[in-house]
């Protein structure tokens, strides 16, 4: 049954891709705020309206969830959650990192995580106990042991995150430059989770924890990654921030983060 719903769901952002690929351009740029937002708005439109009839007939009794910034519990059951365009912000000004991500969870777990990049035609996949493809090759996270090899990242989760853990974001980056040979802070966030698990980046943290970082999630845990929270506690839906790493370096990172002002 998990089998049959990850290729429909991986039909289903395929499908998507392709719509967007036709509003997507290199050469798109943006007057101002007002014109940004409604090209954010059109990309998410068209993507939406392809997923969501697709993603209802394969499992029409699964719940359905589109807010990108949404965290929280959810209800009993299954829920499809959808990040229709992660980086949309890149997308709507002609750059290249953005993706589609489709994840289903069950009872609060994620059993199902499909991101598709629609420029490279990369499509990773994962299922609980099932492991992580791209394009249909397992992936595993790298082997690394020591931070001062490591390729980290870090992100914004969402706009208008506050003080608060903007000053967060800005120590811990400084921290981790210490101790990493290079440290990036980009979106979208399932773009990095998706290179930590395909062992092209070793680690990524978050002092947020919404929805749609639950694909990135599964990807990294079904390739033999380590995600916690940031006290160290196993990653749950609920939970306020994370650290998904390699094996090999992920108490190190932790203690980092935890050492934070």
């Amino acid at each position: 049954m998990m089998g049959q719903l990850s290729t429909a769901a991986t039909a289903a952002a395929r499908h998507a891709g392709t719509r967007m690929l036709r509003l997507y351009s290199t050469e798109t740029r943006q007057a101002g705020l007002t014109e940004l937002l409604a090209s954010i708005r059109d990309n998410e439109a068209a993507v939406v309206d392809t997923l969501r009839p697709a993603l209802a007939e394969i499992l029409p009794s699964a719940g359905w969830l589109n807010d990108e910034h949404g965290s929280g519990p959810l209800a009993a059951g299954e829920w499809w959650l959808i990040d229709p365009i992660g980086g949309n912000i890149n997308a709507v000004h002609g750059m290249t990192d953005w993706n589609i991500g489709v994840s289903l969870v069950r009872d609060g777990r994620p059993v199902l995580a499909v991101i598709y990049f629609p420029l490279l035609d990369e499509m990773f996949t994962a299922t609980a106990g099932g492991g992580t493809f791209l394009n249909g090759v397992p992936l595993r996270v790298s082997t690394k042991k020591s931070l001062d090899g490591v390729l980290a990242g870090t992100g914004q989760a969402k706009p208008g995150q506050g003080v608060d853990i903007a000053e967060r974001m800005g120590s811990s980056f400084a921290a981790m430059m210490e101790q990493a040979i290079y440290v990036r802070i980009s979106v979208p966030v399932t773009h990095q989770l998706a290179q930590v698990a395909a062992g092209r980046m070793d680690l990524h943290w978050q002092f947020d924890n919404v929805r749609s970082h639950v694909a990135g999630v599964l990807l990294v845990q079904e390739a033999g990654g380590i995600v916690t929270d940031l006290d160290g506690r196993p990653w749950e839906l609920t939970s306020t921030g994370y650290v998904a790493a390699t094996p090999g370096v992920h108490a190190a990172a932790l203690k980092i983060l935890a050492a934070r002002p």
